[in-house]
């Protein structure tokens, strides 16, 4: 996963470094669409996806702002999976999800390329890295433990009483506003605010709206989601609007 786009080569040649190592890794695309530095996202879309695959597999995650900065290349391996990707908190719901983990920072370079760039770590560390775990080496081979990983500050709902106030926290690909909202804060018969939208009740199905009609959903990943059923909310609302509020029935 990455916020590379798929314009460039970059992601493709990360491939070809894992393979060039190993030629029997297995490798899959989740996205190369996470928006630009944004490491809440790429946060937040990994703890959706990084558990349906099997135990052992290696999840990389070049989301990196701080490339070249000195900040820290590291290995992390927690419930039976592995994780490489900058020390900037991308992994910090891995690290709360999982008591028993491990975090090396990747500093031989003996698993490196010969010569490493300031400005693409992801071909240069992060995918012979992966690769190498992928081929059965034992991360602390990799560098010494890292201690204090960077954690990040994820906004929070506030409750209180029968409300909840929450934020968008990042737009998906079709336009619909994921919010920090747990699905198991708010009841069906709730009613949810968008600054002065209202939206009459949680819906269980995009089909409960008539096209172009918005509508408050629990999305797959188990948070609150505001839409628009064949349509754009981000569309639909105010671009700068982030403040979500829900009253319980």
């Amino acid at each position: 996963m990455t916020d590379f786009g798929l314009k460039d080569h970059y992601a493709g040649v990360m491939k070809g470094v894992i393979l060039g190592i190993n030629p029997d890794a297995a490798i899959i695309d989740i996205t190369h669409g996470v928006d630009t530095y944004n490491i809440i996202e790429a946060s937040l879309r990994l703890m959706n996806y990084y558990s349906f695959f099997p135990e052992g597999t290696v999840h990389v995650v070049v989301v990196d702002p701080g490339v070249g900065a000195g900040r820290r290349p590291i290995a992390v391996e927690s419930g039976g999976y592995f994780f490489v990707g900058p020390d900037n908190g991308v992994f910090s719901l891995i690290y709360g999800s999982n008591e028993a983990r491990r975090v090396i920072e990747i500093t031989n370079p003996k698993y490196m390329l010969k010569d490493v760039s300031n400005t693409f770590h992801g071909r240069d560390i992060f995918a012979p890295a992966a690769a190498h775990i992928s081929s059965g080496l034992e991360i602390h081979k990799l560098g010494d433990e890292a201690a204090s990983p960077v954690l990040l500050d994820i906004p929070k709902p506030y409750t209180a009483k029968n409300e909840v106030l929450g934020e968008v926290i990042y737009e998906d690909h079709f336009g619909n506003l994921v919010t920090n909202i747990p699905g198991k804060l708010v009841g069906k018969g709730s009613k949810v605010y968008v600054g002065r939208v209202r939206i009459d009740r949680i819906s269980e199905s995009y089909g409960e709206a008539g096209a172009g009609e918005l509508l408050a959903i629990i999305g797959s990943s188990g948070l609150l989601e505001i839409s628009v059923n064949q349509g754009s909310a981000r569309g639909v609302l105010k671009a700068e609007e982030r403040l979500i509020r829900v009253i319980m029935k």
